[in-house]
């Protein structure tokens, strides 16, 4: 996703020692968050994985670790930009962390959900185009508006399916906050703000043909809206709609697009 945002609005090749660097941060932060969480209320092939095999989070959390202490040394012009990622990931894993202090973010961590959807947003879109130095205009600003909700559309899905695990564990979200009715509004919203300034990039001299492609998961993503709410498979939720994130990225590298 950061490689495509160098594609789309930078037009140029990416820098190698910023996408190492998302690579390990996304497996420290992920293992971080995963060797915390335990139990589910859904049956989960998964979660019984993870509490069989726990000590693999720690080592591929100490690897990310590594790696992105590594590849932060080349990256240090850009040190204050990077943490500010590195804070709001922290905060999105802190509830679950066993210290009472840290325990007493459930109550108050109803933003959640916008915490991840804006640390993706920003790693992948936010930092490329401050690494390259480059100016923001309102097509950049279009693009993040539209990377955000549409990311928060996904997060939206798996906060709901996992709306009783937190709600057990006492942590808030805006999921367990509202009803179904107003999560399918909140849903709706972000749904339309995403298509509304991803169509607005054509304003902006962005090819038609890419237009399409990055809308293509946003509306796979609305017509599962229904179906993820029943289904709470490992399969679609991490194969299928984790993929989304991915698709329009991948659909890139047909070649004419």
């Amino acid at each position: 996703m950061a490689d495509q945002t160098w594609r789309i609005l930078l037009q140029k090749r990416a820098d190698v020692n910023y996408l190492f660097f998302v690579f390990f941060a996304t497996i420290c932060s992920y293992n971080f968050h995963w060797y915390l969480t335990s139990g589910s209320l859904l049956p989960s092939p998964r979660i019984g994985w993870l509490e069989k095999n726990r000590y693999i989070h720690a080592v591929l959390f100490v690897t990310g670790l590594a790696g992105a202490a590594i590849f932060f040394f080349f990256l240090l012009p850009h040190w204050h930009w990077l943490l500010i990622a590195a804070v709001i990931t922290f905060f999105y894993s802190a509830p679950k962390i066993p210290n009472r202090y840290f325990r007493l973010l459930r109550k108050i961590a109803l933003g959640k959900t916008i915490f991840l959807a804006f640390v993706w947003m920003y790693v992948t879109t936010v930092l490329p185009v401050i690494i390259s130095d480059q100016e923001w205009n309102t097509g950049f600003v279009l693009f993040a508006i539209g990377r955000f909700f549409f990311i928060f559309t996904i997060c939206i899905l798996f906060d709901y399916r996992d709306r009783q695990d937190d709600q057990a564990a006492g942590i808030r979200s805006l999921i367990t906050y509202l009803n179904d009715r107003q999560i399918l509004n909140m849903f709706t919203f972000s749904f339309l703000i995403f298509v509304v300034s991803t169509a607005l990039l054509y304003s902006y001299d962005y090819k038609i043909s890419i237009i399409i492609v990055l809308l293509i998961p946003g509306f796979i993503a609305a017509s599962l809206f229904n179906y993820a709410r029943r289904n709470f498979s490992d399969i679609l939720y991490y194969f299928v709609l984790d993929g989304l994130l991915a698709l329009s990225a991948l659909l890139m590298l047909i070649p004419g697009i």
